[in-house]
């Protein structure tokens, strides 16, 4: 793609979407999308996973297809030919066969957005990918590898460099010295190479698995392995202060309906709201429970007056554990 002289390149943003949850997300990040950035000069693609690896339909339902298309989606069908629906994570793997090349951002579905795109300043040379996560992966074992050892034997199976990845700061065993992200956004200065190295790495993490990660889960974690030593691989790493809009002032990756409403900025709450009022999307929309109930009915509005934000729990399942017990887990 063409780059625009003293500015960003033009780059495309990509998410995943498939008939049931996820094409109802769709629909809330893609109309966000297009009211904070109605002039973006690439291309909004949603990339939908197809093939004999799925025993369900995959393909997004006619009703939200218009929808997606009149907010100026472009849905993308490609194969899975490794994960499916035995891995639903790795269609963020797979999804890149049929991406064009080219600067990319991915953003999971369940992405709200605030505030115009151009005001994360993107480094395409240097990928990077979410910080907002916990240390959910690995979980070493007594008399079993610990952090440094497995991280290791993962650097060294690609021939990276180990030791340039950690975080000093943290001292040693402690899972915030090691390059760990969230998959929920990341980015790349080609999707077509950054795709296939992201599934050289996982398939052999995934089936040839390192002896030193014996007693460790890869699911659902299997793309959060393999993501941040892709990134290390094309000389990225941890984001820097100009990457602070995403999971920021610009973009909202809420994850959870019931989690939008209990702990995230009253712009994004306010956004969802406002793109899922007119009444073209509240037929469509109502259609998904979480919505129907957390939107339409108010409930959101209430279960949000049940938290303070200022105050949450740290732990995001403690959260969650709250919203179950008030009867508004919806997903």
């Amino acid at each position: 793609m063409a780059a625009r002289r003293g500015k960003t390149p033009v780059f495309n943003v990509i998410c995943v979407a498939q008939a049931g949850r996820l094409e109802y997300e769709a629909i809330l990040f893609a109309r966000s999308f297009r009211q904070c950035n109605p002039d973006f000069p690439g291309r909004l693609l949603i990339a939908e996973p197809q093939g004999a690896k799925w025993s369900i339909e995959t393909r997004i339902s006619g009703p939200v297809r218009a929808l997606l298309e009149e907010a100026g989606a472009e849905i993308v069908p490609f194969q899975n030919r490794h994960f499916g629906q035995s891995y639903p994570h790795g269609n963020k793997i797979e999804m890149f066969e049929a991406m064009p090349p080219g600067p990319f951002v991915f953003f999971d579905t369940d992405t709200v957005f605030t505030a115009p795109l151009d005001r994360v300043r993107f480094d395409f040379n240097r990928p990077s990918a979410s910080m907002r996560r916990e240390g959910t992966w690995p979980e070493p074992q007594l008399y079993h590898a610990g952090y440094t050892a497995i991280w290791k034997s993962l650097y060294d199976r690609f021939g990276l460099d180990f030791e340039s990845s950690l975080d000093l700061s943290h001292y040693d065993e402690h899972w915030e010295r090691y390059l760990y992200f969230n998959a929920g956004w990341f980015f790349g200065a080609d999707a077509a190479e950054f795709g296939k190295r992201f599934e050289d790495y996982a398939h052999q993490i995934r089936w040839h698995t390192p002896d030193a990660l014996a007693s460790q889960s890869l699911d659902p974690w299997l793309d959060q392995v393999a993501l941040p030593l892709v990134i290390h691989a094309f000389g990225g790493g941890r984001p820097g202060p100009e990457l602070a809009g995403l999971d920021g002032e610009v973009s909202c990756h809420y994850r959870a309906l019931p989690l939008l409403y209990a702990r995230e900025s009253d712009a994004a709450v306010a956004m969802v709201e406002a793109v899922a009022a007119p009444n073209a999307v509240k037929k469509v929309l109502k259609a998904h429970e979480p919505a129907k109930r957390l939107i339409y009915q108010g409930k959101g509005q209430k279960l949000r007056a049940m938290f303070d934000r200022n105050d949450l729990p740290r732990r995001e399942q403690v959260l969650r554990n709250a919203i179950k017990r008030a009867g508004l887990w919806l997903r």
